[in-house]
């Protein structure tokens, strides 16, 4: 026995039972329980993948904003989210933050699902390498990561209580791969269970995917939590693996666990056994025994390090769609019209719980030199204003006053916020207000959309305006939280003119806010002064995109359209300018209806803090745009192997199997999986195949026959005979104009093997393997078998 288990032996024997339960269910939101008497420090987790957020949901420390995870993934390079894994685990170090709640594991399964934005990718060896990487660049500097979400968590709709039915063949060779590789190779200390049931078992309790398969096959030596909210028993869930409830203090487990376990429902030594693996991880991140030392003097988010970090990162993984005639990258000197909503006020990240509160969010407005005109109106609801919208009224500071107040109307008090929304409701200082005001002034003299965000009865005024309203939270878990309603008004305003927002202290968890931005035009008149400015330039830089109403955790998209008059806009301008480049500003998939017109496409994601920098250095060759696509993008709504993310009868039934993705497109996509165009041009020489009992490793010759430096991604997959096409390995390479290399490419066992009948097979040697750029670009075919 290791000194470790020794000592985690004496502090479970040094508690009583209801002190044992005590640690089992989080302390907070975000915080779990200490217990001084056997050297246990609270543990902080904060939510991921892409931020550190720290404990607060809403104006918490200004922590970096990284590119989201499709747009990382995009790059196909492991070294890419390691080293975003590091920055995360010193974005954590400075917060004293012990557990990141990412990274997100679950794959594209249909292009309407809202957190995509989170997931890397439809494909499971890409996911799982990518994953294993991020894991150990966190865990490398002591900071646990946290894989999410086990199991089957591929879209939103009805989250909470959707059965998704999932045959074990499917399972095992598709979306438990990625955690399986995790577990191997990266030994996550903490893993996420889902909201949802897998085959009729809900999440919290399968004991067959936790205990059997993941604790017993795998070796999974780590901790298991809840989802937030996520547990619904105490017997079922604890003898199910569940490890730590969360959020806490309350819960299902508490009392209720102590009198199972007292009534033989519950062994003690289970009890134990899940308190085992919570020091464990205590003891992995410094927070048992001897207390962890935490560095000092890290880059500060704004810092030019990290600036410059985060611009490669984002710029990088970058994919050119289309690139008729080197329409890009920009020219020098010439004269750019800069076009679109999104080009004045970029998407940076996605909704939900996944939002970080960034030291800033450049546009491309202040990174291109270029005539702006704005775009038509992109957004029905509201989020929080941008940073400068809004004044505190009695200190001038960007932000605004939040006033609480008790039953007779007395000030309790009185505080600036910077940013223009609370959290309210998680045992924190707005709890017990009878009533709470937000106050502000508005920075600017123009026509403003202003208002108010959160549920619950409001009294709204401003000039000429003072209306009582009444908003109800969103449907399911944290619908008042994750995507809280709204209320505008649009009206002409001076600068100093006040808001105010007032609404009564109530139960349960709320984000409460103001809105203000400027109002949207009539789309005609908008895409009226668009198209004046395109027919006076060189070229015509068109921004579109989602926003956070489409890519966000709890709601589904119905539709993969842009929003708005967008593609109204983009065919305007291209009928009337002498070059037409698209910038789409979306992490997942959008219908092109407009893509024969149009001379270039970058596809941009959601590129973090540096968001405007970042597309500018794409746009103009400052860092070559080379990523590739990791997910199949369909010409048409409904196209693909999997689209609807409605249960029917509470059942989703994952009908395609391991079809998923490109393994089971039979029409022509938009473009498929792989497909990136960068800025220079590859040819592929002799190809050739190591093959044993599988395929282990090709090679080819690639040269670079184009005019600038470049990076290439050679791609393998394998098409058995009778089974879908699958990736089986990539290999990254960049080279200058006129080099040549001998590429070889690992090919992984693991997508080589069958799952039959309760055990592991190799596929039967047969087929073809594809050599390639992508699956549109295949560029040699090799027979394997007989």
């Amino acid at each position: 026995m290791t000194d470790l288990e020794s000592r985690i032996d004496k502090a479970i024997e040094a508690l009583d039972l209801p002190a044992k339960v005590r640690l089992l269910t989080g302390s907070a939101l975000f915080a779990l329980h200490p217990e001084p008497a056997i050297g246990l420090a609270g543990l902080v987790v904060s939510d991921g993948p892409t931020g550190v957020r720290g404990s607060e949901f809403v104006d918490g420390e200004i922590t970096c904003l990284l590119p989201n995870a499709t747009l990382l993934a995009q790059h196909w390079d492991p070294e890419v989210t390691r080293e975003a894994g590091a920055l995360l685990a010193d974005e954590a170090a400075n917060q004293h933050i012990h557990v990141v709640l990412g990274p997100t594991i679950n794959l594209h399964r249909t292009p309407l699902g809202g957190r995509l934005f989170e997931a890397y990718s439809e494909d499971p060896l890409l996911t799982g390498k990518l994953a294993v990487a991020y894991v150990q660049g966190l865990q490398g500097k002591g900071i646990s990561a946290t894989p999410k979400h086990y199991l089957a968590n591929e879209s939103e709709t009805d989250r909470f209580t959707v059965d998704s039915v999932v045959d074990e063949r499917t399972l095992r060779e598709v979306y438990l791969l990625p955690f399986e590789m995790a577990v191997a190779e990266a030994n996550p200390w903490s893993l996420m269970a889902s909201y949802n049931s897998i085959n009729g078992t809900t999440a919290t309790e399968h004991a067959p995917l936790i205990v059997e398969l993941l604790k017993g096959e795998w070796g999974y030596d780590g901790l298991v939590m809840s989802d937030w909210f996520a547990t619904r028993s105490a017997a079922a869930s604890t003898n199910g693996g569940l490890d730590l409830v969360m959020p806490g203090p309350q819960g299902p487990w508490g009392e209720q666990l102590v009198a199972a376990v007292r009534a033989g429902e519950v062994e003690e030594s289970t009890v134990d056994e899940h308190l085992r693996r919570l020091l464990r991880l205590a003891d992995r991140v410094g927070a048992f025994g001897e207390e962890r030392e935490w560095p000092e003097g890290l880059p500060a988010p704004d810092s030019p390090e990290r600036r410059e970090q985060l611009k490669r990162l984002a710029a990088g993984g970058m994919t050119v769609l289309k690139n008729e005639n080197s329409a890009l990258p920009l020219r020098e000197g010439e004269k750019v019209a800069l076009i679109g909503r999104h080009a004045l006020e970029p998407v940076a990240q996605g909704g939900g719980s996944a939002r970080v509160r960034p030291p800033h969010v450049v546009s491309m407005a202040e990174a291109l030199d270029a005539s702006v005109v704005d775009g038509v109106e992109v957004r029905t609801g509201e989020t929080a204003p941008l940073p400068g919208m809004l004044r505190d009224p009695e200190t001038g500071a960007p932000g605004i006053r939040v006033i609480t107040r008790d039953q007779d109307g007395v000030v309790v008090d009185s505080r600036h916020r910077e940013s223009a929304e609370i959290f309210a409701g998680d045992l924190g200082r707005f709890d017990n207000a009878a009533s709470l005001e937000l106050i502000a002034e508005v920075t600017r003299t123009e026509r403003l959309r202003v208002g108010l965000r959160g549920p619950g009865a409001w009294q709204f005024t401003a000039p000429g305006v003072h209306d009582d309203v009444v908003l109800g939270a969103g449907d399911g878990p944290g619908g008042g939280v994750l995507n809280p309603p709204a209320w505008t008004v649009d009206i002409d305003l001076e600068e100093g003119a006040r808001i105010s927002a007032t609404t009564p202290g109530e139960t349960g968890m709320r984000v409460l806010g103001l809105v203000a931005r400027r109002a949207p035009k009539p789309p005609a008149e908008v895409i009226s002064d668009a198209v004046r400015a395109a027919r006076e330039a060189d070229a015509a830089v068109v921004v579109v995109g989602l926003t956070a109403e489409q890519e966000t955790e709890g709601v589904d998209k119905t539709t993969l359209a842009l929003p708005g008059e967008q593609d109204a806009l983009v065919s305007a301008v291209a009928a009337v300018a002498k070059r037409t480049l698209v910038v789409v500003n979306a992490a997942t998939p959008v219908l092109m209806p407009w893509l024969e017109d149009v001379d270039a496409v970058l596809w941009a994601g959601l590129p973090g803090q540096e968001a405007g920098a970042a597309v500018a250095a794409a746009l103009t060759g400052e860092v070559e745009p080379a990523g590739r696509l990791v997910t199949t993008f369909p010409a048409r709504d409904g196209d693909g192997p999997a689209w609807s993310t409605t249960p029917v009868d509470g059942k989703l039934p994952y009908a395609e199997g391991i079809a998923v993705g490109y393994r089971g497109w039979n029409e022509e996509p938009l473009f498929w999986f792989g497909h990136g165009l960068g800025y220079t041009k590859w040819q592929y020489g002799e190809a050739g195949l190591s093959v044993g009992e599988r395929v282990e490793s090709a090679r080819v010759e690639v040269t670079n026959t184009g005019e600038r430096h470049g990076r290439e991604v050679v791609q393998v997959y394998l098409r058995p005979e009778g089974e879908p096409v699958r990736l089986i390995g990539w290999a990254g390479v960049e080279l200058a104009p006129g080099e040549s290399a001998l590429v070889d490419v690992p090919c992984d066992e693991r997508v080589q093997r069958l799952w039959d009948n309760g055990s592991w097979r190799p596929l039967p040697l047969g087929g073809e393997v594809l050599i390639a750029r992508g699956l549109g670009d295949v560029r040699a075919k090799i027979r394997v078998g007989a």
